[in-house]
């Protein structure tokens, strides 16, 4: 019954996490700069993700 089941706050910031080093890997080759800026946006949510356990 995963359909139904809500996610944790953890999980979120996971998803979150994956989608913007994906996001940040397209960017890489077409702007370089918002690239870095949401690789560093990714690696402050990983820094909140650590602090959940």
């Amino acid at each position: 019954m995963k359909l139904f089941r809500r996610r944790t706050k953890k999980e979120k910031l996971q998803k979150e996490y994956e989608s913007k080093l994906a996001e940040a890997y397209k960017m890489s080759s077409i702007n370089r700069a918002k690239a870095d800026q949401l690789t560093f946006e990714a690696e402050q949510l990983a820094k909140q993700i650590e602090s959940e356990n």
